[in-house]
């Protein structure tokens, strides 16, 4: 037997070779004497080893013809392996230049045909040079030498572990037999080992190569050392898992046998856990109120319940169906309270303003004392951030006495978060609309829909299109959730959903609920409100008593004007909370301080101004106009300004304005032309001079049509050069037939404008209701001025009286 691919292979007994060379042995092969030229046979996908014997299948007619020729004669060849084996007739370049000579034992004539040649390794040789490649290749070739600078003890400790390493392997593996543990047992020379070794392992041709041209034998060892380690640990990694797998399959076998006795036993002793949870789901079923449908629907799933094995993964599903349909508050009811005085006694001490909201509920309250049952309103709270939109809902739950639930759809884009997963699939749970009134556990509580202009969309569907079942008093009555495949009414739910504006709400969402505005507050609003709930509420939360701390109504002013910029109270609030943790540490350390709040204090914990009081700013110049505008934290006064130069009749629009608002521009340029002599303007002048609009603030983006009358009037103003009438605001949409049309936002813009110290505020006549609909403080101190065209606007903005202008008109 000679080791080779797999360790064992046979060869007959006639054959004229040792397979296992000895130390003597190995000696005499390197002392054989070779010459300096020699036939080259080319080897595929194998390198040859001095002292190994290897047998190839020759196929290729040069290789038959060489192989066949040196039998006849010297019986040696030099075999070198190829770079690739693809290559059918390889060159001089395709071979590697270090080979070994090798002498060929046998030659076997196979059954089908083909031809294999035994052959044992004898000496390392380097090619020098391709004498000829005809009939076969033959080269000019130099004998290669061990190197012997390495201690002899080193070689003999690294072919040791080599030795063990093999055994180990050969013992670990199942596809080497045992056997060939005598054949490595038997090897004596290091070298023969590791040359041994290296040809039955599982290198690749060209670590093989590399360690045929490597001359140490210590190298050679310890390359192959590294590469046995690595085989090894893969062998003993296999067999564990192959271990685990087993032991896992006999626990398996194990645990079902127990299972089948716990249940044998569990019978004799009246009944199994899975019986008990049935009868427990049962016995609860008794107490709810649910309709013939949901119980008829309960009894089937509790029957497929018992029917199935605790074992499987369906168990756990049904399992938590059932308990979903249990847990729910079916036709379960809190009673509300119809005391109205209490209920309007809540709102007012939770809440400052909101007259609207607060008289919408009690409205509600008093039909529903009337009539006794009524479908709950569907409100949409829209205003800017901190206006209390949210926490309102929780007055309104405690007014009625009914629970309260909040649920924010900020960023749902999964259409399952409102009507849930088919609970066919593991893990499937209803949706969020029914998990709260679970745990609300009543059909009737006051839900919160937060953030209901954020809902998102994407492939998963569109949240949106789901809302519309949900928030529809027409359908809400049988609203079908995927988990529960049940209809569950929903019609008696006060849902309240809170937006900042309506643009991002579906349409048809935005039509089946009923919106109710709220605007921001005013300063002595804000005063109102922290004094009554914000230093209240930042005392208790940092542990102080009223007694320790004061913040008079001056203060709060300065802090509001100064240091915020909203139209709720959100930041103010945070501003007190600073003040208080101050107040706290002085406290805390023993250290004196004023209980009283000054503006000194102030500075020095908030630091400078953030913010500059927003005040008209009066100019000797024509063409500058104070315009009143919305924005998400409330109104703004913003100033329009046109100046005139040189030119050919250009029209230039800055400060970063959008589409809606340049065609304002554009508007008021081109009726000022076809209006030209009614205002005593030479229509030329329009050629002669270049027009340029701005709007400070640049980098604040800025749209909308209701700056039109701003920009009529900064434009005319220009050219007329006409004194704009001081401390006043306009707001308003204008058209090229010179009408004046309404815009919205009022309320804000009127604070804005008080803030600002405007006097007047010129408005379309259309806007009159909605001035009207505004409390009469907020209106104090302000003149309203309806126009219905533009000529009116003129008379009343610009003055007779002519001023400086940057540019004189000629």
């Amino acid at each position: 037997m000679n080791s080779i691919g797999n360790l064992m292979i046979p060869i007959e007994e006639e054959t004229e070779y040792i397979p296992l060379l000895s130390e003597e042995e190995e000696e005499d092969l390197k002392k054989m004497n070779i010459p300096d030229v020699l036939p080259i046979l080319p080897l595929r996908n194998t390198v040859l080893f001095p002292g190994v014997v290897i047998p190839i299948t020759v196929g290729r007619d040069k290789s038959l013809r060489l192989v066949q020729e040196v039998y006849r004669k010297s019986k040696i060849l030099g075999a070198v392996a190829q770079k690739d084996s693809s290559i059918e007739d390889p060159d001089f370049e395709d071979m590697y230049k270090v080979g070994t000579v090798a002498q060929i034992l046998k030659i076997l004539e196979m059954p089908d045909g083909t031809t294999s040649v035994i052959i044992q390794g004898r000496k390392r040789f380097q090619m020098d040079d391709l004498l000829t490649n005809k009939p076969y290749h033959a080269a000019k070739i130099t004998s290669l030498e061990d190197s012997d600078v390495e201690p002899d003890g080193e070689a003999r400790a690294v072919a040791a572990a080599l030795k063990e390493l093999a055994i180990k392997i050969i013992r670990l593996s199942s596809n080497i037999p045992t056997e060939a543990t005598f054949a490595v047992k038997n090897i004596e020379s290091p070298s023969f080992l590791i040359n041994f070794l290296a040809s039955n392992s599982e290198l690749s041709l060209k670590e093989k190569q590399m360690l045929l041209e490597n001359n140490s034998i210590s190298k050679r060892g310890f390359i192959l050392l590294e590469h046995l380690s690595k085989e090894a640990q893969m062998l003993e990694l296999k067999n564990d898992i192959q271990t685990k797998v087993k032991s896992d399959l006999d626990q398996q076998q194990r645990e079902y046998l127990l299972h089948q006795q716990m249940k044998t036993i569990q019978d004799e002793l009246g009944g199994s856990p899975q019986d008990q949870e049935v009868q427990e789901y049962r016995t609860k079923a008794k107490k709810k109120k649910w309709s013939k449908e949901v119980s008829a629907a309960f009894e089937k799933e509790l029957e497929k319940f018992a029917r199935l094995n605790p074992a499987t993964g369906e168990y756990s599903v049904q399992a938590n169906y059932l308990q979903t349909l249990i847990e729910l508050p079916w036709n379960e009811y809190t009673k509300d309270n119809f005391n109205m005085t209490r209920a309007s006694r809540i709102l007012e001490k939770d809440h400052f303003g909101l007259e609207k909201v607060k008289d919408r509920i009690l409205e509600h309250l008093a039909v529903l004392k009337l009539k006794g049952d009524l479908k709950s309103p569907i409100l949409c709270l829209v205003g800017p951030p901190g206006v209390g939109k949210t926490s309102l809902g929780k007055s309104v739950a405690a007014a009625l006495n009914r629970r309260y639930v909040r649920m924010s759809l900020g960023g749902l884009h999964d259409e399952a978060e409102i009507r849930g997963h088919r609970k066919t699939y593991i893990g499937a749970m209803p949706g969020r609309i029914i998990q709260n009134l679970k745990k609300a556990k009543s059909s009737n509580p006051v839900f919160v829909l937060d953030e209901i202009d954020k809902v998102g969309r994407d492939a998963q569907g569109n949240p949106a299109s789901a809302l519309l079942e949900v928030l529809d008093p027409e359908q809400n009555s049988t609203f079908h959730d995927n988990f529960l495949e049940l209809d569950y009414d929903l019609s008696r739910v006060m849902f309240i959903a809170t937006a900042n504006t309506t643009s991002g709400i579906h349409p048809a969402l935005l039509d089946r609920m009923e919106v109710i505005n709220l605007s921001g507050y005013i300063v002595e609003e804000k005063i109102e409100i922290a004094r009554r709930h914000l230093i209240p509420k930042q005392i208790e939360y940092h542990g102080l008593k009223s007694s320790q701390i004061s913040l008079p109504r001056r203060t709060l002013e300065f802090i509001i004007e100064s240091y915020t910029r909203e139209s709720g109270v959100r930041q103010l609030d945070k501003q007190i909370a600073k003040l208080v943790r101050v107040v706290a540490r002085h406290i805390a350390f023993d250290d004196a301080y004023e209980k009283s709040i000054t503006k000194k204090k102030v500075l020095e914990v908030l630091g400078q101004p953030r913010f500059i009081k927003e005040k008209y700013d009066g100019t000797r110049y024509a063409g500058v106009v104070t315009g009143l505008a919305w924005t998400a934290t409330g109104g703004e006064i913003l100033f329009v300004e046109t100046s005139l130069s040189q030119g050919e009749g250009k029209l230039t629009l800055t400060g970063n304005l959008g589409d809606v608002m340049k065609e304002s521009a554009v508007i008021a340029l081109e009726y000022l032309k076809s209006h030209a002599p009614s205002l005593s303007l030479d229509p030329k002048l329009f050629q002669k001079y270049n027009v340029h609009v701005h709007v400070p603030e640049g980098a604040i983006p800025k749209d909308g049509p209701s700056a039109g009358v701003a920009m009529m009037t900064s434009i005319t103003s220009a050219f007329t050069r006409r004194m704009v009438r001081n401390h006043t605001a306009m707001t308003g949409e204008i058209t090229l037939r010179g009408k004046i049309l309404p815009v919205g936002g009022i309320k804000e813009k009127i604070l804005a404008a008080k803030r600002a110290g405007i006097t007047d505020i010129v408005i379309s006549a259309e806007n009159r209701k909605d001035v009207e609909d505004i409390k009469e403080i907020y209106r104090e101190g302000l003149r309203f001025v309806y126009v219905h065209e533009i000529s009116e606007l003129i008379e009343f903005a610009l003055l007779q009286e002519k001023v400086e202008s940057p540019t004189p008109i000629s």
